[in-house]
């Protein structure tokens, strides 16, 4: 583990060319450890993540989850001292009075394509406990094709090792609010609605998400959660995604490269010509 930044770790490496020559050298990579979330005391998930913004990403899976919606609605978010082989890796969520239905409470509820469940059963499942979007504004495509690069700028620790997902959170004006970063994209999404959480922030519906991977059922879902209307992303979709987010009233634009992007639900958010 580095010193500087908990979220890599340093390894000693041979690098080797086929065309000749070995060389030993060091290489970072992004770290990745198991966490458990505990809600008042009580086991409901345990995620692999970067370490790093570990009451984001609790606070974020419980927004995701449907269990809280406002900064009052948990009281304290502790990490629990180091146990035999936990180092650590566990937080503890003190609940504000809010009501938990803990059969349901579980990182499967809502998750991708290979949870099992049908489409329309996962879709009617999570329309249950949110609304569809709001959001009448709209943006430039311009707009849109500027936010790749600067999602990229912040990207530190990607910068190092290459093996991180981002999730950036962007005003219609096109700037920065926030960039959390993780092996896991959900994870990185979670961090975000976290940190919207405990500022106060939702619902998140003058708010842009780019995302710099594909986006999954899973990533929409949260989107939603948080009310975020438009959601981009630098890869593809799944047929899922397009087909939740068409009926949650979100904009989905994937494929953001260069000045080209599809947009595949709720085009009206952009300022272009039919």
């Amino acid at each position: 583990m580095s010193a500087e930044n908990p979220a890599i770790v340093e390894f000693s490496v041979r690098k080797v060319n086929v065309a000749g020559g070995v060389n030993d050298v060091c290489d970072v990579t992004a770290r990745e450890e198991p966490l458990e979330i505990r809600v008042e005391g009580r086991s409901v998930a345990v995620v692999m993540r970067t370490p790093g913004h570990d009451e984001e990403l609790a606070a974020g899976f419980l927004v995701s989850e449907g269990v809280v919606q406002s900064p009052r609605d948990i009281l304290e978010i502790s990490q629990c001292p180091s146990t035999g082989n936990s180092k650590g890796n566990i937080v503890d969520v003190l609940l504000g009075g809010a009501v938990v239905n803990w059969d349901s409470l579980t990182r499967h509820v809502f998750s991708a394509s290979s949870c099992g469940l049908c489409g329309k059963t996962s879709i009617e499942s999570v329309f249950q406990q949110f609304p569809a979007v709001k959001g009448d504004w709209k943006v430039s495509p311009a707009l849109i094709a500027s936010l790749p690069d600067k999602l990229r700028a912040a990207q530190e620790t990607f910068s190092k090792t290459g093996g991180l997902h981002a999730s950036g959170l962007f005003d219609l004006e096109g700037r920065l609010v926030v960039l959390r970063e993780d092996v896991g994209r959900h994870n990185a999404l979670d961090k975000i609605l976290g940190y919207a959480l405990q500022r106060g922030l939702l619902p998140l519906d003058n708010h842009i998400l780019l995302v710099s991977g594909r986006v999954s059922f899973e990533i929409i879902q949260k989107a939603l959660a948080a009310g975020i209307p438009l959601v981009a992303a630098i890869s593809a979709p799944s047929s899922l995604a397009v087909d939740f987010a068409h009926e949650a009233n979100q904009t989905l634009i994937g494929f953001l490269r260069g000045e080209t992007m599809n947009v595949y639900t709720h085009p009206q958010r952009l300022t272009i010509q039919p």
